[in-house]
């Protein structure tokens, strides 16, 4: 190692060594603003690192000279490639010289916490593919020789990643353009971290308690001040959900509570420890007033240094008894000039370049969609399934989290922002858009100077998305997650995205849609059209099929199937069907059973018929049951169908209308098995709010203290009644804060959504290993006492 590159000395000749994301740091340091110190480990290492693996594995033996031609299509294959890349970084030998070199410099700054940032160069590409934003993570490690070696290989490994290998093949990158190089900085606790953004509109900073990485994993809702750039002035701020923290391995600050237990990212030779923030604390802004202001003045210098539109991360480093703000990260300048200019609510994360495409009238739907294309319509309805599955992304006027669009969009990993005003007015088909799911943000495209290359590499969503559950098989393994006793289930509905989710550490499926199901099958025809017409024996075989793919699938893991439950909102399925007025509830559920059980019957009959296949493992769940006498006649169906000769079978229940808190005993003698509470019919029924308002949804949602306390009765109630009780509603996967109390309540699973798997068995882990810690400091304290 000829030497380390410092921040504070690097030369705009050093740019390909030490990766895009050091090189604006040192300019912005060099020209007197607070950047956090550090040192680069170039590129060059890397290189020779590899050059120097000695393996005698082929892929491995000619690194970093092979280009890896595999097809990751083949996801087992690829995860198979990543695997053994990884595993021969892992357990290669960093030279003795390297480590010494490295700890030494790090020793001046008398700290006990390093991070090593990934910082990418990416030679002879096009500017259009240089965001990967959150591709490459950051690798925490304590400041000891053996701790820094395991740390920067770690740090290298990350290109070798599933996912990586994905990106860099879609974007058509060779590994030989690749120039990896690694930040090394000290850590210190932080008061507050976060972002600020800023763009011609106006300006948005988000903070939260602790250091960022509690930002950047989603697992806090963060607090957030919109700026009126022109003055500096506040407009507006919001509170976030800062459940937890994170910290370095010193005294913990007064605000934090108890440390939770060491997690797969908090583990080995790490020196970071999650904290719990005190319940007064999460009530509390995480900036003072004067930290906000010093943002703000600290954004008004830069806008001389990075023009209008830039992005940075900032941290307010604990000093004795006060803080001072330093800059972690610059975004690289914008190749595409683009104005933000219609603000809405993130549904579905995942950033999108493409072409609008204006639907003004809901009702008159196309037979087909451009492919690759952002819809941009008032809203959508669950028939509109099958035309969305070649969609790029999702803009709404009307809708919540909650929403058919916010739903469906989560489930086939498609970036969507709903509740944008006026969206099909401002919008013209054909105009170039930037989508931020993430950010609920959508932005107009000047396309002046670009190449064809550049306009055809847009064109790609990995580029912008490379964790598209569509395409991305780079999900958790379960060999390297923690064990959770709390079963995590998935909710799907489409059998495109089995292959992909069969794999997944999921212990079943917890919600199988069969209504979006069977929107793949019918033609756009309501089932009774099908039995009415002769038709019966034909949608049982297809209908039947649909199931068997499921239950083949995940077998022996329980498939949960609800049986159809028809919103009034589907006018192309509404042939020779009577229908009652529009309405949010209508006669929807198990109510229209009873009104005509002759397509129940029918699903029942496609149960029986794959349980006559040998497949065992799947469950009935009963939807918004308002009554015991409709859960009884269910309940007679079922039996008249032979389902329940089968000792694994159970009928289950929707705990959604709010009468089940105060009929679920009855339930239960009427033979309910277990209950699944769908968090979103609860909310809207609990609280008097539809759905498909957005507005009413940012103020009422799931986390309402009358809605929590209704699932807190509803877990309780189980409990004592001896029967499982899940959850498959959204509010975990939008509001994974939520997770820690329904663990600790007890409940039995939790199914979510494909996109949430990973956070949410993270969130799980992390909440049983607190309750762990707990219980283990009550019996010493009992001990000692």
């Amino acid at each position: 190692m000829d030497k380390l590159y410092w921040l504070d000395q690097i030369k705009l000749q050093d740019r390909a060594k030490v990766g895009d994301k050091a090189f604006y740091l040192s300019r912005i340091m060099q020209r007197g603003y607070p950047v956090v110190p550090g040192f680069v480990v170039s590129t060059e290492i890397l290189r020779e690192f590899l050059e120097n693996l000695n393996s005698s594995e082929s892929l491995v033996a000619d690194l970093p000279h092979s280009s890896l031609h595999l097809d990751v299509a083949n996801w087992r294959q690829l995860q198979q490639v990543a695997g053994r890349l990884r595993q021969e970084i892992l357990t290669a030998t960093v030279p003795q010289d390297w480590v010494t070199t490295i700890f030494q410099a790090a020793r001046e700054w008398q700290t006990g916490c390093l991070i090593l940032r990934p910082t990418l160069a990416v030679l002879n590409a096009t500017p259009s593919i240089k965001n990967i934003s959150g591709l490459l993570e950051s690798v925490f490690c304590q400041c000891e020789p053996e701790a820094i070696a395991f740390a920067l290989k770690r740090t290298w490994s990350q290109i070798f990643r599933a996912r990586s290998l994905l990106y860099w093949q879609r974007a058509g990158i060779n590994l030989q353009q690749i120039s990896l190089a690694v930040l090394v900085q000290p850590v210190e606790n932080a008061i507050a971290s976060g972002l600020l953004s800023a763009n011609s509109s106006g300006w948005e900073i988000e903070s939260t308690w602790g250091l960022g990485i509690a930002i950047a994993l989603g697992e806090v809702q963060p607090d957030v001040y919109y700026i009126q750039q022109a003055t500096g002035v506040v407009l507006e701020q919001q509170l976030g959900n800062k459940m937890l923290a994170y910290g370095v391995d010193d005294a913990a600050p007064e605000a934090f509570s108890q440390p939770l237990p060491k997690s797969a990212l908090t583990s080995d030779h790490t020196c970071l420890n999650t904290y719990l923030i005190q319940e007064a604390q999460q009530k509390q802004y995480a900036l003072q007033e004067e930290y906000v202001q010093q943002i703000i003045a600290l954004g008004t210098q830069l806008v001389s240094e990075l023009g209008k539109s830039f992005t940075i991360k900032w941290t307010i480093a604990r000093q004795n008894t006060s803080g001072k703000l330093y800059i972690t990260q610059v975004s690289s300048p914008h190749v595409i000039h683009h104005r933000h200019f219609i603000r809405g609510i993130g549904a579905a994360g995942g950033r999108v370049v493409a072409n609008a495409f204006v639907i003004n009238n809901p009702q008159h739907k196309p037979e087909e969609l451009p492919k690759g294309v952002i819809l941009v319509i008032k809203a959508i309805a669950p028939d509109w399934l099958p035309l969305l599955h070649q969609v790029g992304g999702i803009i709404t006027e009307q809708g919540g989290l909650t929403s058919h669009a916010a739903i469906l969009a989560r489930e086939l990993g498609i970036a969507a922002v709903v509740n944008a005003t006026s969206a099909t007015t401002l919008i013209q088909t054909g105009e170039r858009l930037l989508l931020d799911g993430d950010r609920g943000e959508v932005y107009r495209i000047k396309e002046e100077g670009e190449s064809g290359k550049e306009k055809e590499m847009e064109k790609r969503k990995v580029a912008e998305n490379p964790f598209h559950p569509a395409i991305s098989p780079s999900h958790p393994v379960t060999s390297h997650l923690p064990m959770i006793a709390t079963q995590l289930l998935v909710n799907l509905s489409q059998s495109s995205l089995i292959e992909q989710v069969q794999s997944f550490p999921v212990d079943g499926v917890g919600l199988l849609r069969s209504e979006l199901m069977v929107l793949n099958i019918l033609s756009g025809q309501h089932p009774n059209s099908w039995i009415l017409g002769g038709r019966q024996a034909e949608l049982l075989e297809l209908w039947s099929e649909q199931i068997m793919q499921f239950a083949r699938a995940f077998a022996p893991r329980p498939v949960f199937y609800r049986s159809l439950d028809w919103p009034q909102d589907l006018p192309s399925l509404s042939d020779n069907v009577q229908s009652s007025t529009q309405s949010m509830l209508g006669e929807r559920g198990t109510f229209s059973y009873l009104q005509n059980p002759a397509v129940f019957e029918l699903e029942l009959q496609a149960l029986a018929t794959v349980q006559q296949a040998g497949y065992n493992n799947v469950n009935l769940l009963l939807p918004f049951v308002r009554t015991v006498e409709e859960f009884v006649f269910c309940r007679r169906k079922v039996e008249q169908a032979l389902l329940t000769e089968v000792s694994q079978f159970q009928l289950w229940m929707m705990a959604e209308v709010p009468s089940i808190l105060f009929l679920l005993p009855e339930y239960v003698k009427a033979g309910a098995a277990g209950i699944s509470i769908g968090t979103n019919d609860l909310t809207q029924l609990l609280l008097g709010v539809d759905r498909e308002q957005g507005q009413l949804g940012k103020v009422f949602n799931e986390r309402h203290p009358a809605v929590m306390g209704a699932i807190a009765q509803l877990i309780q109630m189980a409990k004592s009644a001896d029967i499982p009780c899940s959850i498959c509603g959204q509010a975990p996967a939008i509001y994974p804060e939520i997770i820690d109390q329904l663990v600790e309540w007890g409940i039995t699973s939790i199914s979510v959504e494909p996109e949430a798997v990973e956070r949410t068995y993270q969130a799980i882990a992390r909440a049983e290993q607190r309750i762990i810690l707990a219980a283990a400091q009550r019996e010493l304290k009992e001990g000692k006492n």
